[in-house]
């Protein structure tokens, strides 16, 4: 088995690449095994709302009642989102173009949030980004890059939050949208060195703000197919589904809901977790974003 160069990347724009993820209409229509009134009278910011698992977890909220508010990057993709969740729920959710990478941006992300709504229940930091490459290769921007969105980003918005629950003397829900990094991730090294930071600042916080009455906690997608399947070229995308024992892939409603159920009084008693969706993943193989080299699939074993 050949594989491409891991530093060559496809445009995900390119109209002749298949569409990826679950459209909209699908995230109106799917099925939830939760009461449509769960999450009445909360009020979710969900970062990175505009695609993917932001969107799907943007939609389920909505359907369940919640006060939604969304951000990115990506002020065309916000705005689809927003109108097609008042197209399917009737309601109105917050909008707010931003970078999470930016603390002063954060700040006012929060500060319209409150203003809006009048607090924050559960905080998802969802926004985020990598691109498949062998470490050896990787520029210092492209590095600084992924750090800075998946790690500092992160934790601005965090701690952003965290304070006001504070100041407010309010309860606080976070949580974090990671990856299960324990076995490492090869062509992602950036990103399992963000994540892996995210999961353990996340453990140190869930302690340290308990007395805040702050729960924090993160769920590991393994390989879930999204929008975000247009940066990888097709011969890796062949054998995704291929590096957990179910051999299958996952989508973003089964993020979502998992979001929903962290968010939900079921949930009260979990804090400083890592909830892996996965597919058994984590005892079974490793992703190759890439392209397997033919170093590690001699014979084509993996093909």
């Amino acid at each position: 088995m050949s594989s491409a160069p891991a530093g060559t990347r496809p445009d995900p724009n390119d109209p002749s690449r298949p569409k990826r993820g679950l459209q909209p209409d699908d995230l109106a229509a799917r099925d939830t095994i939760y009461r449509p009134d769960l999450l009445a009278g909360q009020v979710l910011l969900i970062s990175g709302g505009g695609s993917g698992m932001g969107r799907a977890a943007a939609t389920l909220a909505a359907r369940l009642g919640a006060d939604v508010a969304i951000c990115g990057r990506n002020e065309e993709k916000l705005a689809a989102t927003r109108d097609h969740i008042a197209a399917v729920t009737g309601r109105d959710i917050l909008v707010q173009p931003m970078s999470i990478r930016d603390p002063e941006a954060v700040d006012g992300l929060m500060d319209a949030v409150w203003s809006r709504f009048g607090r924050i229940d559960t905080l998802v930091n969802n926004a985020g980004g990598q691109f498949p490459q062998d470490a050896i290769d990787f520029s210092r921007k492209g590095w600084l890059a992924v750090i800075d969105t998946n790690l500092n980003g992160s934790w601005w918005m965090m701690q952003a939050a965290a304070t006001r629950w504070r100041d407010a003397d309010a309860p606080g829900n976070i949580v974090n949208i990671v990856a299960n990094v324990e076995r490492g991730m090869p062509q992602a090294a950036h990103t399992c060195a963000a994540r892996a930071g995210v999961i353990y600042l996340s453990k140190t916080l869930a302690t340290e703000w308990a007395p805040h009455r702050i729960r924090v906690n993160c769920i590991g997608p393994g390989v879930i197919e999204t929008e975000g399947f247009g940066v990888y070229p097709e011969e890796a995308l062949k054998r995704f589904h291929k590096a957990n024992p179910m051999k299958s892939r996952g989508d973003a409603w089964d993020v979502a809901e998992m979001i929903a159920y962290l968010a939900s009084p079921a949930a009260r008693f979990i804090t400083g977790d890592l909830l892996v969706i996965d597919g058994g993943q984590a005892q079974w193989g490793v992703v190759w974003p890439g392209g397997m080299p033919d170093y590690f699939d001699e014979g084509g074993a993996f093909a």
